[in-house]
């Protein structure tokens, strides 16, 4: 071989070697993170998931990359939206916003790992077999919300005794919708109340129907454990200020923007231990190893601003076993 073409081999050989290592480097994984809200108003969960995975040492844009997919409020967007991520093969689908989420993730995939976060069983909605052995390739976090019905409405008699009449604010695009009204029912007639179910699918109908809770006697309003409500929280206190009606909240963000009172697990909480569950299964853990994750801390908070304003005292007893009382 002529000493050029051995030169010009050599400087080839010496190129192409970088590129191949280059090659051999294994790509940064890629988290789908799927929610029916918007960025906007549900970026504190979004945040409250990075930091689930901050805790299992995966970093965003260091060692993990995620794409999200925000439905921004219209459920039918959900299942093109799973179909988007399950095409990029991504290695982990961050299922959020409850049980459509999941659903249109888990129809978009048999293969891709789902991490789902809802507000009621799992199991009643077909996501997994069981809680402690979940099956196939989704787990995830539940807060049991639609459950603690009866105990939200406990407290709102206590809180408001003269409530004979209570709204139960429903968003019927939401599969959990039925189950939450039928618990609240039956919770409202064992306390001797009874119930009005009064629907808004977003924003624009709030007005409308704070307008019929009032035309119709309704004393006060328990609101569903509804991404949607949480997400438009500020118009949704604002209205409520307005018509000046007691309302009685799921979550502890909706008091601290102002609005009266709320007993459930800290919707972040959910956000966070999904982050964990996502971050253990790119690590190789399988989903079906994970059991469903259940909140084992309820807060009470209320707001005394708010209640002033309302022109309400609410009782010793009850102020006694607030987890939080904003003042």
């Amino acid at each position: 071989m002529k000493r050029r073409e051995f030169i010009t081999l050599l400087g080839g050989a010496a190129t192409a070697w970088p590129m191949a290592a280059r090659g051999q480097q294994p790509a940064m994984p890629v988290i789908g993170f799927l929610n029916s809200a918007s960025a906007d108003t549900y970026s504190f969960n979004a945040v409250a998931f990075r930091e689930g995975l901050r805790q299992v040492g995966l970093v965003e844009g260091q060692n993990v990359a995620i794409e999200y997919r925000w439905a921004n409020g219209d459920y039918t967007r959900l299942p093109a939206l799973a179909a988007e991520l399950a095409a990029l093969r991504v290695g982990v689908i961050a299922a959020t916003g409850d049980v459509p989420s999941a659903r249109a993730a888990m129809a978009a995939t048999a293969s891709i790992p789902v991490v789902f976060t809802v507000g009621s069983d799992p199991v009643r909605y077909g996501l997994v077999q069981s809680l402690n052995r979940p099956g196939g390739n989704a787990t995830g976090i539940t807060l049991f919300s639609s459950t603690l019905g009866a105990k939200r409405m406990e407290v709102l008699t206590e809180a408001l005794p003269g409530a004979d009449l209570i709204g139960l604010l429903m968003n019927p695009d939401n599969v959990n919708a039925d189950t939450d009204q039928s618990e609240a029912d039956q919770a409202a007639r064992t306390l001797g109340r009874r119930t009005l179910r009064i629907n808004a699918r977003g924003p624009n109908e709030f007005e409308t129907a704070f307008v019929t809770a009032v035309e119709k006697g309704a004393r006060a309003l328990l609101i569903a454990s509804d991404p949607m409500f949480l997400s438009q929280r500020v118009p949704l206190i604002a209205v409520a200020a307005n018509h000046a009606l007691p309302v009685f909240f799921w979550e502890r963000a909706f008091v601290v923007n102002g609005g009266l009172i709320s007993y459930g697990t800290r919707v972040t909480w959910m956000y966070q231990q999904a982050g964990v569950y996502s971050g253990r299964i790119l690590g190789g853990t399988r989903p079906a190893d994970l059991p469903i994750e259940q909140p084992t801390k309820f807060e009470l908070v209320i707001n005394l601003k708010t209640a002033k304003a309302l022109g309400l005292e609410f009782p010793p007893t009850l102020l006694a076993l607030a987890d939080e009382v904003i003042e």
